[in-house]
Order: structure tokens, then sequence, then C-alpha cells
């Protein structure tokens, strides 16, 4: 198994804007989706996107669930 490409000490700049929280799971997000294929760049937009979302559910309550 391949080492997560990203983790809470080094991951991108445009993950830094992001909470705590969100940018965990944007880093777990990424780092699944490249193991599976997808290009860094494309992994970054979708994992941030997801990560938002996530984020959002959570502020209002309404669980934390992977999407």
């Amino acid at each position: 198994m391949a080492m997560p490409r990203w983790n809470a000490y080094r991951f991108p700049s445009s993950m830094a804007f992001l909470r705590p929280a969100a940018r965990a799971k944007a880093i777990e997000i990424a780092n699944a989706l490249v193991r599976e294929g997808r290009r860094e760049d494309e992994a970054l937009r979708l994992a941030i996107d997801q990560a938002k979302q996530w984020d959002k559910r959570r502020a209002r309550g309404l669980g934390g669930g992977w999407m």
C-alpha cells in the first residue's frame, strides 16, 4: 500500500483555508481518490468540495458521513 500523499502536516495550500476538521476530511478523501487513480488536481478539487459539504452538514448537526 502506498503512503498517503498528504497528511495533517503536509497538505496543499488550497486546503489551508479549511477548518481543521474539514481539512482532515479533505486530506482523507483526496488520498483515497489518488489511490483510486484520479489525477492529483482533480482529486484535490473534488476532495475540497466534498469536505466543504461534509463540514456544512456536520455544523448543522446532520451527521458527518463520508459524503
